[in-house]
């Protein structure tokens, strides 16, 4: 259950975005009553973004920004329920919020700067870019805010409180020892593959293809990266690359979709054209849909992560150091271990890893 009095609603959230934030109250509507400040609005490509609270509430209650590319994303969605659970659980205000759908620094900038404007007692973020959002995450410890980085990070770790990620470059390691038995891979013949990304600078996404190339160049040189494309986490994007790499690849052998998203895409592409088994699909994060996919074989494995747990460790990390002022127990970096999952893995791990729906 969600604690409706200290996070916005992401359902409320994208109701309000649909109606095109017809006024001012359907945006209040959005914020922690706990807060008397009035909201604001910062628009971008598009979308609104709703400022729902200052730096602390009645009670001075701690205030914990949460901002993130592409909300809606099921991935950011679990770590949502295990930082607003944490949240609870310590008593804190969370505000949650990031573009409804569109992952890029051009929709993530401007948001955080309104969180930032706000003054929140903490800043939570997964940077889109770790360029585009250094001056952001600079311009709140300039003001005195803690940062901590999840999932993705910053290019400069060295002022920020924490960094909590999966261990990325080992997720596409196994990606590749995955493709590789998915194709049968046998020594001195020729594989063509590809790989769809949301960016091209996302931290995570560049860790994931390291792994994966740096895994085929020790034990799989038959295979043949042919081609990456990147779609900014839109599913639809995605299958459009496929299906653009199955007319110029009529020999494709495998895809490695570098994040739920574009695994969702890449899927729907290969069911559309009858190639499921004949095109090898290794995706990444446990959406329950791509998981019931995978169960049909439509994916040779998946690489599940726990954002859950990130976002849980994110605000114990920002709450223990705003009450204590000591980074005493709180490491710099953290690295979470990836789960591979099969069509043979047991209903009890496919349980267990699925990550949560709204």
């Amino acid at each position: 259950m969600r604690d409706r009095s200290s996070v916005c609603s992401i359902g409320a959230r994208r109701k309000a975005t649909l109606l095109v934030l017809a006024s001012a109250g359907v945006l209040a509507a959005c914020s922690s009553s706990s807060h008397s400040s009035s909201p604001s609005t910062a628009s971008s490509g598009g979308s609104t973004a709703t400022s729902a609270a200052g730096a602390s509430g009645s009670g001075g209650k701690l205030t914990i920004a949460f901002n993130m590319g592409a909300e809606a994303d099921p991935f950011f969605i679990a770590m949502n329920q295990g930082a607003e659970a944490e949240a609870k659980s310590l008593g804190v205000n969370l505000i949650w919020q990031g573009d409804p759908s569109q992952y890029s620094p051009a929709t993530q900038i401007p948001i955080v700067d309104q969180l930032l404007a706000e003054h929140p007692s903490a800043l939570i973020i997964s940077p889109t870019d770790p360029d585009a959002l250094q001056p952001a995450v600079n311009q709140a410890i300039a003001q005195g805010i803690p940062v901590v980085n999840v999932d993705t990070h910053v290019t400069d770790l060295s002022k920020v409180l924490s960094f909590i990620t999966g261990d990325n470059q080992q997720g596409g390691a196994a990606a590749a020892d995955a493709m590789a038995a998915a194709m049968h891979y046998t020594a001195g013949q020729t594989y063509q593959v590809v790989v769809g990304a949301s960016s091209a600078t996302t931290t995570t996404n560049t860790a994931r293809l390291a792994g994966f190339k740096a895994e085929i160049a020790a034990k799989y040189p038959g295979i043949k990266v042919m081609a990456e494309a990147y779609s900014q986490s839109q599913p639809a994007v995605a299958n459009t690359n496929v299906n653009n790499w199955l007319t110029e690849y009529p020999n494709l052998k495998g895809i490695f979709a570098i994040d739920g998203t574009n695994a969702s895409g890449a899927a729907a592409a290969l069911q559309a054209r009858n190639l499921v088994g004949k095109v090898a699909l290794v995706g990444y994060d446990a959406y329950s849909t791509n998981v019931a996919l995978l169960q049909k074989n439509v994916f040779a494995a998946l690489i599940a992560q726990n954002p859950t747990e990130e976002g849980k460790l994110a605000v114990q990390y920002a709450v223990q150091y705003l009450n204590t002022k000591s980074t005493s127990g709180i490491p710099h970096e953290q690295t979470l271990p990836n789960i591979v999952l099969t069509p043979n893995s047991s209903a009890a791990d496919l349980a267990q890893y699925t990550y949560p729906t709204a």
